[in-house]
């Protein structure tokens, strides 16, 4: 479970779109003037959501999804699939990927450059905050493609040997759906934030789903993550963000 969890924050796979509106190509002082992704803007974040993890072997968990985070510094988490027994607590930061698996033993304790070098992909504290809080995965520059389908943008990002398409609302700046995949083959998740909820003036994704193909001892695998949220704050006075081995 450990790995397929944090498979669901790396990478990224959307649904082709079937629409048949000619879009409109932009040149890089249009896309300037027009393209205004939005970013969640905060402090300190609490959340609650329900989980339900359907794994490659078929096992089915549902349970309680506790998040906190402190912006740009800590993304905190803790996964309760009932009777009150924690399952799965992580912690990722700056500098490390912290998971404590209680069920399957499978604990992670990395920095960036250990995971990169074990399983092939360039992690950062700011890729996370972006897919969970359904931002543009990386900064706009004018290397990326942007058309403009109707309602929506669609924006083409590379970055170390990753590749994004991010279909971002007109209407509030966020990604509503967005695909991922390794350009050596290693991985691929397709993401719909199905719904938006306002928090503190801002759009913030309150439905998710994430499928996830996932290589794993050298095979490929998939798994199916909802998260539904049912509260969520925010704030300036500070958190805490327990976590120990």
């Amino acid at each position: 479970m450990t790995r397929i969890l944090l498979g669901s924050f790396i990478l990224l796979f959307l649904l082709a779109s079937g629409c048949a509106k000619k879009p409109n190509l932009y040149i890089s002082d249009e896309v300037m003037q027009e393209f205004e992704p939005a970013y969640f803007n905060f402090s300190y974040m609490n959340a609650r959501a329900r989980i339900v993890i359907e794994e490659p072997s078929g096992k089915t968990t549902r349970g309680t999804l506790n998040l906190r985070a402190k912006r740009d510094s800590v993304i905190w988490f803790s996964v309760t699939p009932g009777l009150g027994i924690e399952a799965l607590r992580g912690i990722i930061t700056k500098d490390k990927i912290r998971i404590k698996d209680r069920i399957n033993g499978q604990d992670i304790n990395m920095s960036y450059v250990e995971f990169e070098n074990r399983f092939g992909l360039n992690l950062s504290l700011s890729l996370f905050q972006n897919l969970l809080y359904a931002n543009v995965p990386e900064e706009f520059s004018y290397r990326d493609r942007l058309i403009r389908i109707g309602q929506f943008f669609e924006l083409t990002q590379t970055r170390e040997n990753i590749r994004y398409h991010s279909k971002v609302s007109t209407k509030h700046g966020k990604v509503e759906e967005l695909t991922s995949n390794s350009m050596d083959e290693k991985g691929a998740l397709l993401a719909n934030y199905a719904s938006f909820q306002d928090v503190n003036n801002q759009p913030f994704p309150n439905a998710s789903l994430y499928k996830i193909s996932f290589s794993i001892d050298g095979e490929m695998q998939n798994s199916i993550i909802h998260i539904d949220l049912s509260n969520i704050s925010v704030s300036d006075t500070p958190i805490t963000f327990p976590f120990q081995f």
